[in-house]
């Protein structure tokens, strides 16, 4: 049961963070270098790839009283219709590029300010996931994201 999965997913959005506390820039393409998206601040190793469900984006807006968007939430990449939280510690194809789930990423302090008091509470849970890169490989809005 814990290798099934209904279907697979696809990148809903992709965002780079130039710098740290930087803007986030919204892109239709990106290419997954050994260390994180090219163009990006993020670090290499575990952390390499930040990903989110686009399923939690609701929940965190209702849990925060206000709008959740992508670019606030400062991650990297967004699926839809794949469940990340099946796939912890798991190999997932993300177009052409193969990561493994590292684990849970966690809200940062700048969730209070992005979304206002209690924003961190609301992301909590709901942060998405850490990743490192397997193959690295360029990838787009619309492509498939499946188990690997």
């Amino acid at each position: 049961m814990i290798g099934a999965h209904a279907r697979g997913g696809r990148i809903a959005w992709i965002g780079l963070r130039p710098e740290r506390r930087g803007e986030v820039t919204s892109v239709d393409r990106a290419r997954i270098g050994p260390e994180g998206l090219e163009g990006d601040h993020g670090r290499p190793g575990k952390r390499a790839v930040t990903l989110i469900q686009a399923e939690h984006l609701p929940v965190i807006a209702a849990l925060a009283g206000r709008e959740a968007t992508y670019p606030l939430l400062r991650r990297n990449i967004a699926v839809s219709g794949l469940n990340l939280l099946a796939l912890r510690k798991a190999t997932i194809r993300v177009g052409s590029a193969l990561l493994r789930i590292e684990g849970p990423c966690a809200p940062c302090s700048r969730m209070e300010e992005a979304l206002g008091p209690g924003g961190f509470n609301a992301v909590r849970g709901h942060g998405g996931w850490c990743a490192s890169v397997v193959e690295p490989a360029a990838v787009a809005v619309g492509d498939e994201v499946r188990p690997g």
